[in-house]
């Protein structure tokens, strides 16, 4: 399952950065949790939690960031900003790539401004 899990990082990587984003950072970890993606739109960082679900039996994949794992990248995303000063005063987001179904057939959808820290 690793393995898929960073198949569609590498494709929400490359689709966003043909939407004009730069990647930063990826696969930042702290003991909170992982942000998958760290990049900048134009001078805005944007932390970017990738997801895939196989079949949508029990939700899709953008609904399994719930408020726990919000948190959780709130958290992580502070720490990324307090590590990497030169970002600390730029506005942010938190966006979700999302692919449902199989690995070969899964369409990406994403979600700008997934979530705000409160």
């Amino acid at each position: 399952m690793r393995a898929a899990g960073a198949l569609f990082e590498q494709r929400a990587c490359a689709e966003l950065q043909r939407a004009g984003l730069k990647l930063l950072d990826r696969n930042y970890t702290t003991r909170y949790g992982e942000l998958d993606l760290v990049m900048l739109d134009r001078d805005t960082v944007v932390f970017v939690e990738v997801r895939h679900r196989l079949t949508s039996s029990h939700g899709s994949a953008a609904a399994t960031v719930n408020a726990t794992k919000q948190a959780k990248l709130i958290q992580t995303a502070e720490l990324w900003l307090s590590h990497h000063p030169a970002h600390a005063n730029r506005p942010c987001r938190f966006d979700v790539v999302s692919y449902d179904g199989p690995i070969d057939k899964a369409a990406m959808a994403w979600c700008r401004q997934a979530f705000e820290a409160v």
